[in-house]
């Protein structure tokens, strides 16, 4: 066994274990832009998602996850890297990172933070839908903000989204 990649796999095992102890994802939101809960029943994992958005960027998230470890620390990840980006940079990083999952390689120029620790996820295709809980919940909670300016949504059967609350996108005034 090669000593560096093992000890590589120690350092990303305590970082999935710390974002699964002690997520990130602040407080709930007094008016969110978005609320909704995503349930992945393969595994057991759910997720509720609360999204402040503000001049089309997120301004505050606040997530309570509970599940396995993978789809914590996915979650917790999630809140920590999309806080301040564009609705578009977020789902930017999101395709990315399912790529990711599903086989492909890192793309340079972004930053992943801490989510290359859950790289190892791709050996296992059923903890896959663990690791994107979080991510297939954010996209489907900006499409349903936002309709017809997202694109195509990656909709996943085995994934249940559902939407509590959502204050549609106003146009600006020309």
């Amino acid at each position: 066994m090669n000593p560096t990649m093992s000890g590589l796999d120690d350092l990303y095992r305590e970082v999935i274990l710390d974002h699964y102890r002690n997520p990130c994802g602040g407080d709930s939101l007094e008016n969110p832009t978005i609320e909704v809960e995503g349930h992945n029943p393969l595994c057991g994992d759910d997720l509720r998602m609360q999204i402040e958005i503000e001049d089309g960027r997120i301004k505050k998230l606040h997530i309570e996850p509970e599940g396995c470890s993978i789809s914590v620390a996915s979650a917790s990840m999630l809140a920590k890297q999309i806080e301040g980006l564009t609705m578009e940079e977020a789902l930017e990083l999101k395709a990315a990172f399912q790529r990711v999952l599903k086989g492909g390689d890192w793309p340079e120029g972004i930053d992943f933070g801490d989510l290359e620790a859950l790289e190892g996820v791709r050996q296992f295709p059923v903890r896959i839908k663990c690791a994107l809980l979080a991510w297939m919940t954010l996209e489907q909670a900006l499409a349903q903000y936002c309709p017809g300016a997202i694109g195509m949504v990656d909709e996943d059967r085995d994934i249940e989204i559902r939407a509590h609350k959502v204050q549609q996108k106003t146009e600006e005034p020309a």
